[in-house]
């Protein structure tokens, strides 16, 4: 942490701003290459195909959930020992978090492709799109540890401030993802056509590719957080690292695992309306990750820099990155939000050319897409307590608010109010409403008297 930081605003508001962009850029980006494939599916494997990608999606971030857990876990914990400038503290986080995620990847690679079809059952996943569904799954599921170790060295990067190397290598590998996208999905240079498990084979090929890519780089440069001896001989579950990792991973990982779980209950009210709601639902939510995209993006660089500030006993500097988080949520969200709903039918209509679903894309989009302001902040508030080790308050009213009011209410007026399927889309914005308030309100009686300490010590 730069210690100029702490005694200019402006210049911390810069260097905020300066990791920001990055970060936003390879969110971008990222969704960039996904709505690529989507277009690419839905344009020309058809709609069916579109939905069985949307079908699996809510199980497969239900265990993704777990490495994106570990991976905000060790985050927290680079930032904290950089920012206390103890690099082999930082290493010993690196190898221990390493261990975890090999661990963690393969159990739940063998979970995902073993049960995926009971899964998919119980989700009544629509009989004309579950064969696709669980083809396309377990490849995937199968090649998971790629996925998770590549994602855990971009947070660890993160971590120390560097948001620019993450987003360099994201651009090659959506590069590479498009590259692979028609080849593999058409069967183009003599290759055997794979229809839609091609998509798949592309996302499991360009991950590759940039982990490889990526370890070299970091061995080049001789970077701190290169995967080197250093790094390797901590490559264990190491008790004390372990405990403060899990502490922060696992109520993250519950989080996720409550929102995932939901997604599951949730596309199961969706999928009674048939095939054309599923493809809707897909659509949106891939949509729906530019209207969230400056929330998530803003409370990622809040964690890390209140995370460093802690770290270099910089108390002082917290309400500073809040506030300018809080302030860029409204500003860059509010853009966002106002291009979705200005443009909605024709941003919409470059994914779906079939007018059911696109008339039910467009309702779910107007009734949600406002309340991701309201998440915005609420996000930004729990990544700072996140960030000095507060953890389980939050975690407890997101899971409430979850499974409290958003399914019981997407349940309710999806099943027994005139609104049908849009009473599903109600059911999110009221949730946003609801957490925001437990949040906030702990947030200003109970975190603000706490006395924060860093997690790590010699």
């Amino acid at each position: 942490m730069n210690h100029t930081l702490v005694r200019d605003e402006q210049a911390l508001k810069k260097a905020f701003i300066s990791f920001l962009v990055p970060v936003m850029s390879a969110n971008i980006l990222q969704s960039l290459g996904q709505i690529f494939g989507m277009f690419l599916v839905g344009r020309y494997l058809g709609v069916d195909a579109l939905a069985a990608i949307s079908a699996f999606f809510p199980f497969f971030f239900f265990l993704m959930a777990f490495a994106i857990g570990l991976g905000s876990g060790s985050s927290i914990l680079v930032g904290q020992t950089y920012g206390a400038g103890n690099v082999d503290k930082m290493k010993q986080v690196v190898g221990v978090t390493l261990a975890a995620t090999t661990l963690l990847s393969v159990v739940v690679a063998i979970f995902g492709g073993v049960f995926i079809e009971t899964i998919l059952r119980i989700m009544q996943t629509p009989e004309n799109i579950f064969v696709q569904s669980v083809a396309y799954a377990r490849i995937l599921f199968f090649t998971l540890p790629i996925m998770f170790l590549y994602m855990v060295y971009t947070t660890f990067l993160r971590g120390v401030g560097d948001s620019k190397t993450p987003f360099i290598f994201l651009v090659i590998s959506v590069v590479a993802n498009i590259a692979f996208l028609p080849v593999l999905m058409f069967g183009w240079l003599g290759l055997p056509q794979l229809g839609l498990n091609g998509a798949a084979y592309a996302s499991v090929f360009s991950n590759l590719i940039t982990l490889v890519l990526l370890l070299l780089y970091l061995h080049k440069k001789q970077h701190s957080l290169r995967l080197d001896r250093t790094v390797l001989q901590y490559f264990k579950l190491k008790k004390d690292i372990l405990s403060s990792l899990l502490k922060l991973a696992i109520p993250a990982s519950i989080s996720m695992v409550a929102i995932s779980v939901a997604e599951i209950a949730i596309i199961g009210f969706v999928n009674i309306y048939g095939s054309s709601a599923t493809a809707a639902y897909g659509v949106v939510n891939q949509i729906g990750g530019y209207a969230q995209m400056p929330a998530m993006s803003i409370a990622i660089a809040t964690s890390v820099f209140v995370a460093q500030a802690l770290g270099a006993s910089s108390t002082e500097m917290i309400q500073q990155i809040r506030q300018i988080g809080v302030r860029l949520n409204y500003v860059l969200g509010g853009i966002f939000i106002g291009v979705m709903y200005l443009f909605a039918k024709p941003i919409l209509g470059l994914f779906i050319d079939h007018a059911e679903t696109l008339s039910i894309a467009k309702d779910y989009l107007f009734i949600t897409f406002w309340s991701y302001l309201i998440f915005g902040h609420m996000q930004t508030v729990t990544a700072t307590m996140r960030a000095t080790g507060v953890v389980l308050w939050p975690t407890i009213f997101l899971v409430l608010t979850i499974w409290a009011c958003e399914v019981p209410a997407a349940y309710f007026l999806s099943h027994h109010t005139p609104l049908g399927l849009n009473g599903v889309w109600t059911a999110y914005s009221l949730a946003f409403c609801v957490n925001f308030i437990f949040q906030y309100t702990y947030f200003k009686t109970k975190w603000k008297k706490k006395t924060l300490q860093v997690m790590l010590r010699d």
